[in-house]
């Protein structure tokens, strides 16, 4: 069997991809490749001799067998580079992953419908509640959602994709010994239980040191058609994705915000250049070319507000609004205004945010 070969190549944490590629396409055979000798791997032209003998020296203590049951006795499964499963579109990247390892179950998204969410870890709430307007445009649809499982944006565009009945993969930086960021854990068991996949290159013990964040975004790029970004300053991990995604030869697009906000200088250097914007759900759809299997929803044009509630919900239509601004829009006293607010939150209208502020849910 020839997974133990590339789980055993994947466990040399010194190799990177386009090493094992470069074994891979010469011999044909991933066995081969694995136990060639450094003779062997002196006749690959522009074989680095260092990384030669780096490899060498450290698969002498590597046993494939033992590599292969280690990440299955986790309960972590494997797809490798020439397996007939590999996603298309990941195999059309200059240097795709050799090895995914993955939780969840990948093939219940649709692979042929990807679109990457990507943006700041410091997202304002205005960055996310867009991001999940325009996902909740694509509700109930065959449209797989695909982030890299970070704070702010990426969060955002899983947790809206979980709730809106999309199938979403989220790509970690690290092996599954690690949970990273610990504030992540919950979507990490949704996606490993039925709401989509976790993936990651990475062997279980890997752990989410730096440099392998922007490694990880050319998964998150790769697996997808376009990708979507929600917040970037201009030096941004969300602009490498931009970056890579163009050199990739996907789409590009963008959500607007607000022109005070550091974070959206990325967003209109991209529009600038080129880039879609994308206000709802069907512009991503019209980008690319896109039709699609299951029926959105518009909860709030198909909603009916009673007449009591509007003019709270119409406070709130844009921003979260704290008690006392709604008091002094609205000039409701302050028993009266309370009801109504409790009232709206057991209809899901509104909900409380940080700082006992309302927005809407519709």
């Amino acid at each position: 069997m020839n997974t133990k070969y590339w789980t055993a190549f994947a466990s040399i944490e010194q190799l990177d991809s386009t090493f094992i590629q470069r074994l891979y396409n010469y011999f044909g055979d991933i066995e081969t490749a694995f136990n060639a000798k450094l003779s062997d791997l002196e006749q690959i032209e522009g074989l680095s001799c260092v990384k030669a003998k780096n490899f060498i020296e450290k698969k002498k203590g590597v046993n494939p067998e033992q590599t292969l049951e280690f990440v299955l006795n986790k309960g972590i499964k494997i797809l490798t580079y020439d397996d007939e499963k590999y996603p298309y579109m990941l195999r059309q990247i200059s240097n795709p992953p050799m090895t995914l390892f993955y939780k969840g179950d990948l093939f219940s998204c649709n692979l042929d419908r990807t679109v990457a969410f990507v943006g700041s870890r410091r997202a304002s709430f205005s960055g996310k509640e867009s991001v999940n307007k325009i996902i909740s445009d694509l509700a109930n649809t065959d449209i797989c959602i695909v982030s890299g499982l970070a704070a702010g944006i990426d969060a955002a565009s899983h947790r809206s994709a979980i709730d809106n009945n999309l199938k979403t993969i989220g790509v970690i930086a690290s092996g599954f010994d690690f949970v990273y960021p610990s504030s992540s854990r919950d979507l990490y068991n949704k996606m490993e239980n039925g709401c989509g996949a976790v993936v990651t290159e990475y062997y279980p013990t890997f752990e989410p040191i730096k440099f392998r964040f922007p490694q990880r975004n050319r998964i998150v790029t790769g697996l997808s058609y376009g990708t979507v970004v929600g917040e970037a300053a201009l030096k941004s991990g969300a602009l490498i994705s931009a970056n890579l995604t163009l050199e990739q030869g996907r789409e590009v697009m963008c959500i607007p915000g607000a022109i005070n906000n550091s974070n959206t200088e990325g967003i209109y250097k991209l529009l600038k250049d080129g880039a879609s914007m994308v206000t709802k759900g069907e512009d991503i759809l019209n980008v690319l070319g896109w039709e699609v299997t299951g029926q959105a929803k518009n909860l709030s044009e198909n909603i009916e507000i009673p007449a009591h509630f509007k003019p709270v919900y119409d406070i709130i239509s844009i921003e979260p609004k704290g008690f006392d601004e709604i008091q002094s829009y609205t000039n409701i006293n302050t028993e009266e205004l309370l009801t109504l607010l409790t009232e709206m939150e057991l209809c899901g209208l509104i909900e409380q945010t940080d700082g006992d502020r309302y927005k809407r849910n519709l």
